[in-house]
């Protein structure tokens, strides 16, 4: 039987329908409530989005700066910039243009302020626009050069047979052409169940893996976890683990040559969702020039194990 384990961070309490604690991101599964929102807090906001939704907020936030300096040159009067044309929307045309021109401080001459009020707001414009573009490529910078691992889990967790018992498995690659070095996993086992007094609370192992390091990943590594007489899966049988309200949580380690520094990526496996009798299929094969071939169509591949 397997030993607990204190409580690794998630907490002891659990419900009688408790989804899964890590989604398919790799974050937890957490929904914040009342908590106060900080400026400070935008920087990390802006380098997680994904890349179109900081492109679109870039584009949005330079559309609004515009039309809101557009709006200002209106208010001050058009003469000021360039001759009015008696049309409000040609107006507020020419106004704008001339502020993505003082915002990005390209200038091409046709327009320019030539009173006090024009000029002082221009000159506010010109500062707020350097400040804006400075910002963005900063935040740029920080995207392309945050250390993010690039770990392919498979989507599914298979139970076969294995030597004298079964085992739980799945399968890790690396998502990128660069070799993982000295890649480290742990697997924690959370088991939700019902106490005496009728609270439901977890349970926490850690899984014991047939390997939990290796030096170097060129191709794939199959993580086993034998159900022994170590295991606590071991007094459940096949279909009764995939009656378990259970989840893995899989946390991998390596050193990235790319970022020159340790790298980590999460995952999580559902006991329910444990294909049983199910083996990977072989990813990899030698061609006739001897070389290895990683064919990655098949890293999701699974054949059961019973054919």
């Amino acid at each position: 039987m397997g030993k607990k384990i204190k409580d690794p961070g998630i907490g002891n309490s659990s419900a009688e329908h408790v989804g899964r604690l890590i989604n398919d991101n790799g974050a937890f599964n957490v929904v914040h409530k009342n908590r106060p929102r900080r400026f400070s807090e935008a920087y990390n906001y802006l380098i997680n989005i994904s890349w179109w939704q900081f492109f679109v907020l870039a584009f949005i936030s330079y559309i609004i700066a515009n039309v809101f300096f557009a709006l200002l040159y209106l208010a001050i009067g058009i003469e000021e910039i360039t001759a009015a044309s008696g049309d409000i929307y040609q107006d507020f045309l020419n106004a704008f243009f001339f502020s993505s021109q003082t915002f990005t401080t390209l200038g091409y001459g046709a327009m320019s302020p030539s009173d006090m009020a024009s000029g002082i707001v221009s000159s506010i414009e010109a500062f707020i626009g350097l400040m804006f573009f400075a910002f963005t490529t900063g935040l740029l910078y920080g995207r392309f050069s945050k250390p993010k691992a690039a770990i392919r889990f498979t989507k599914h967790l298979v139970l076969n047979q294995l030597k004298e018992h079964n085992a739980l498995m799945f399968r890790i690659e690396n998502d990128r052409r660069s070799t993982m070095i000295q890649p480290k996993v742990t697997v924690t086992l959370t088991l939700s169940r019902k106490n005496k007094k009728g609270e439901y609370v977890n349970d926490f192992y850690n899984l014991e893996l047939e390997r939990d390091n290796i030096n170097y990943l060129p191709t794939t590594w199959t993580i086993v976890h034998e159900i022994d007489d170590k295991s606590p899966l071991f007094k459940f049988s096949e279909n009764d683990i995939l009656k378990q309200q259970g989840e893995l949580i899989v946390m991998v380690s390596y050193y990235d040559e790319s970022f020159n520094q340790e790298v980590h990526q999460m995952c999580s496996y559902l006991l329910k969702d444990v294909k049983l009798n199910y083996r990977f299929v072989k990813t990899y094969y030698y061609n006739e020039k001897g070389e290895m071939v990683l064919d990655h169509k098949l890293f999701n591949a699974i054949e059961s194990s019973k054919s």
